[in-house]
Formats: structure tokens, C-alpha cells, sequence
């Protein structure tokens, strides 16, 4: 593989028993942490690129904990049906961004209502700080599984650093109130 142009496709059948569930659902959570998207009953796919492959080894692990199995085939970078495989997959990041940047919204509206009610305490701002570290694992989450470089990246780094100016703005103003 000599670019992301040529990758290949991992393609994942994956079956798990019904009971108990816990080990299905084990086996999905590993399959979204990595990127994979399904696309059909029980077959999931992904780039064959590092991070996805050790993922996919370790969801074939967890189905068999779960006296399942995960079948792993790769596909050759000039299948016809490798170009809709990274449609699906781009969509599925475009989601995940579109999801991130509405958060992101939502945590400067937050600022926003603090400073308008004046709430600065240590305890309001311990909060904030803790939901914008959120934020800041869920980016980090996402821009690992965008190994394409989804052009929507650059809106949410954007809607990061002004969240993080907005917590910064907050902060500032608790520690006036607290240090007054």
C-alpha cells in the first residue's frame, strides 16, 4: 500500500451469540472505536491501515471470548467496490464530526448561560473543564479513525479552540470573582 489513494479494506463477518449479550456488544464498541461501519447484517468494514487492523484483531479476540468469531478478509485497492467502501466509511466520520461540532455548540451555549447568571464558582468551572477534556478525548478519538482527512476536520478543530477561548474567558472571570 504506497497511499491512502490504494489502501485496502479490511471486511469483517462477524458472528457472536445472541446470549449473553454482553459479548455482541463487546465485539461492536470495539468494531465503532476503530471506525468500522457496517454494511450488512454481521459484516463490518474498515482501511487496512495499522490502527484498524490491531483493532480488528482485538475484536476477533473478543468474539471468541464470546464463543464466536470474527472472520478478517482483505480487499485489494482496485475492487470496483472499494471506492463505495470509502464512501461509507467517510460518511460515517462526517457523522461522527458533525455530532462533535453540535457539542461543541452546545458547551459554548453552557459558557454562555454560566457567565449571563454570573455563576462563578470553582465547582462550575471544575465542570466545565472536565466536559471541554471531553471534548478534547472525543477529537482525538475521531481524528484517529479519519485516516482519509475528512474536510469537515477543519471546522471541528475550529469549534475546539473556540470552546477552548470560552472556557478560558469563563475561567477568568471565576478567578476574579473568587480572588476579589
Amino acid at each position: 500500500m504506497t497511499s491512502l489513494e490504494q489502501v485496502s479494506w479490511l471486511v469483517m463477518l462477524v458472528q457472536v451469540p445472541s446470549e449473553p449479550s454482553r459479548h455482541r456488544v463487546a465485539v461492536w464498541r470495539e468494531l465503532r472505536r476503530f471506525g468500522a461501519v457496517p454494511v450488512g447484517q454481521g459484516a463490518w468494514t474498515a482501511p487496512d491501515v495499522p490502527a484498524c487492523r490491531e483493532g480488528a484483531k482485538k475484536a476477533k479476540e473478543l468474539a471468541r471470548t464470546g464463543n464466536g468469531e470474527l472472520l478478517l478478509f482483505t480487499t485489494g485497492p482496485a475492487d470496483d467496490d472499494a471506492s463505495r467502501l470509502r464512501e461509507l466509511f467517510n460518511a460515517a466520520r462526517a457523522d461522527e464530526w458533525t455530532e462533535f461540532v453540535a457539542d461543541c455548540g452546545k458547551f459554548t451555549d453552557e459558557i454562555a448561560k454560566e457567565i449571563a447568571k454570573q455563576q462563578f464558582t470553582l465547582a462550575e468551572l471544575e465542570e466545565e473543564e472536565q466536559s471541554l477534556d471531553r471534548l478534547r478525548r472525543w477529537f482525538r478519538a475521531v481524528r484517529t479513525k479519519d485516516v482519509f482527512g475528512s474536510p469537515s476536520a477543519a471546522s471541528a478543530d475550529q469549534k475546539l479552540a473556540a470552546c477552548t477561548e470560552a472556557l478560558d474567558g469563563f475561567a477568568a472571570l471565576v478567578y476574579g470573582e473568587v480572588h476579589s
